[in-house]
């Protein structure tokens, strides 16, 4: 599975002979090492997809090989680099916090975080890059990689056991 970017914002995610417009971060795509806390661009590179969640109150389990977890009310991904569970997911009580995955607004009815800066964790390199459900508009993220909820369900469904993605600029 490849992204390639577009323009700022936007891109296009080939998966065999088939494509699905996406939506990128605001501040573009940027090499990995160049990527930093809060600065709206997705990270260029090969990521792996190791498990996801997704809102069992709205949708079904997503089908493919990637193990999915229901998401729960206290699950939120840390966003904070002093934080000692920087870029994982911790269980607390945020109804606020902006990475809390019970969201309103369907962008997390399915997410999958990208094995991007959690193997090790380097605090502020970034963090909670996802691939999950664009807004209708395409709008662009804050460095995840955003499609369409049933273009997403198609790519996840032909995911091998092993799978990556690769971002490129």
């Amino acid at each position: 599975m490849i992204v390639r970017a577009e323009s700022p914002g936007r891109g296009t995610l080939e998966r065999g002979k088939l494509g699905f417009a996406c939506a990128l971060g605001k501040g573009g795509v940027v090499p990995a090492d160049a990527k930093r806390e809060g600065d709206m661009a997705t990270p260029a590179g090969t990521w792996k997809l190791r498990a996801g969640f997704w809102r069992a109150d709205r949708l079904a389990r997503p089908r493919g090989a990637l193990p999915f977890r229901a998401i729960e009310p206290d699950m939120v991904w840390d966003d904070d680099p002093a934080s000692p569970s920087y870029n994982t997911l911790v269980r607390r009580d945020a109804p606020d916090h902006p990475e809390r995955l019970l969201r309103a607004d369907g962008v997390y009815d399915v997410v999958v975080p990208l094995g991007f800066n959690d193997d090790p964790v380097v605090p502020g390199r970034g963090s909670a890059i996802f691939l999950h459900v664009a807004r209708p508009d395409y709008r662009p993220t804050a460095g995840c990689v955003a499609l369409a909820l049933p273009d997403l369900l198609a790519v996840l469904e032909t995911l091998d056991a092993d799978p990556a993605i690769e971002i490129r600029g």
